[in-house]
């Protein structure tokens, strides 16, 4: 009867310890959902965003990062919370650009095109207007701590950077 307690003793805290580590592995930004389209549409979603925006008198918010990057994940996060949902959805077209699966190599020349320097890491934004004009780039890696920001530095930013402004 002493083992069987004895082993209990041990068993309990290892299957608690051992379903803790497989809840936190299952919450890690590579098993959730993605947030980036495959990169191979990021030109046609730009101008279908383009088209939305010219007709809906919104700018265009050009988010460039990728699904294995938890900051990126944190500013989409931050995006949707409600005090920033109705702003971005009033104001902006959200257009997401996966700058690859595995690393920063996939639509490269669209980052330059919209003066996004990617060596300063993702999530990097640009704001453009209805014609496709760059309004905001983001040249100083501002967002690439994401984790570290909270949802009004991104409310600051969309306020800023809303039509009309």
């Amino acid at each position: 009867m002493q083992k069987f307690f004895t082993i209990g003793r041990i068993a309990t805290p290892a299957a608690v310890l051992a379903g803790l580590t497989m809840a936190a592995l299952l919450m890690r930004p590579s098993f959730a959902a993605p947030v980036f389209p495959d990169p191979s549409s990021a030109r046609s979603d730009i101008d279908s965003a383009l088209k939305q925006a010219a007709s809906s008198h919104k700018r265009v918010l050009v988010d460039f990062g990728a699904n294995w990057c938890g900051d990126c994940r944190a500013l989409d996060e931050n995006l949707h919370k409600p005090e920033n949902a109705s702003l971005l959805s009033a104001h902006f077209v959200l257009v997401r650009v996966n700058v690859g699966d595995k690393g920063i190599d996939h639509n490269i020349d669209l980052a330059q095109r919209y003066g996004i320097p990617l060596n300063k890491g993702v999530p990097a934004l640009a704001v453009l207007d209805s014609d496709g004009r760059v309004v905001f780039s983001q040249k100083n890696g501002e967002f690439e701590s994401m984790s570290r920001m909270d949802a009004r530095s991104v409310n600051e930013f969309l306020t800023r950077w809303k039509p009309g402004n």
